[in-house]
């Protein structure tokens, strides 16, 4: 793993504005969490947080459909647009189930989330591995160079150490830190910023910041548009203290921006019109 946009967690203390961002989403954190309705209604609120971050995934790649489309549909087959909201779909719902094997072996939660995103519409011998030397990738949101199978087979280990090892930085950087490096290595042939987010949504479940998943940074990534998740994203890959401290801070303003949405669940659910 390198030192540069592959490690930024070696550098945190030479991060401009993390800790304020930090700061600002643990607060915010705290407030939707202690919102009377979680008292009684968590579930809901959960139900629909996965359902609106899903729907917010899949409009970053490239079907950005409204709310009540995804929230209508049982059919997600067909057309190119389908099966990504699909697939989002079944992303999120995958994600709790595998907080415990993720602590354990991150690369085999990838493969499974891959396998997911997937779902049968990938050559079988290309689905849940990395990339092989040669080998097209299907990401046309993210035009960063490429980088070479050796390299992504390097670097995601070093990724895996970094989870299994643990460390002291706050969960908001480690899951921008995942969501920039899958983003980056785009390790599979298909579905990699699908798999990237998701990665991120476990990172800030397991760590405990947003146990009872009611913050989809989903919801913010696509709020705050395209070009600014691109323009955010290309300052992580510089590596730069300045580039990677802009990407975690928007990763934060991200989770806010889904703390925002579940608040306004919550309102909702309490006045009875949810």
């Amino acid at each position: 793993m390198s030192t540069t946009a592959s490690d930024p967690l070696a550098t945190l203390g030479a991060l401009p504005r993390v800790p304020d961002a930090v700061d600002s989403v643990r607060k915010a954190v705290d407030r939707v969490y202690g919102h009377r309705v979680m008292r009684r209604r968590s579930n809901e609120v959960t139900a629909e947080a996965a359902l609106r971050g899903s729907r917010g995934s899949a409009a970053l790649a490239g079907a950005d459909w409204n709310l009540e489309e995804v929230r209508r549909r049982t059919d997600f087959s067909g057309e190119d647009e389908a099966r990504t909201v699909g697939a989002a779909l079944r992303l999120t719902a995958e994600a709790g189930q595998l907080l415990s094997i993720w602590r354990q072996s991150p690369l085999r939660v990838l493969a499974r989330l891959h396998l997911v995103a997937a779902g049968g519409a990938a050559p079988d011998d290309a689905v849940g591995r990395p990339r092989l030397a040669g080998e097209p990738v299907d990401e046309p949101l993210i035009e960063a160079p490429l980088p070479g199978a050796d390299e992504v087979a390097g670097r995601l280990e070093g990724l895996s150490q970094l989870v299994i090892a643990g460390s002291a930085a706050p969960a908001l950087v480690t899951a921008a830190v995942v969501h920039g490096e899958l983003l980056a290595l785009r390790p599979f042939g298909s579905h990699n910023g699908l798999v990237a987010r998701t990665a991120e949504r476990v990172v800030l479940i397991g760590s405990g910041l947003d146990p009872k998943s009611i913050c989809p940074a989903e919801v913010g990534h696509a709020e705050q548009g395209r070009a600014a998740y691109v323009a955010a994203f290309e300052g992580y890959t510089t590596g730069t203290p300045e580039g990677v401290a802009a990407w975690i801070a928007h990763c934060g303003r991200s989770v806010e921006l889904g703390v925002r949405e579940s608040t306004a669940v919550c309102e909702a659910l309490q006045r009875g019109a949810a």
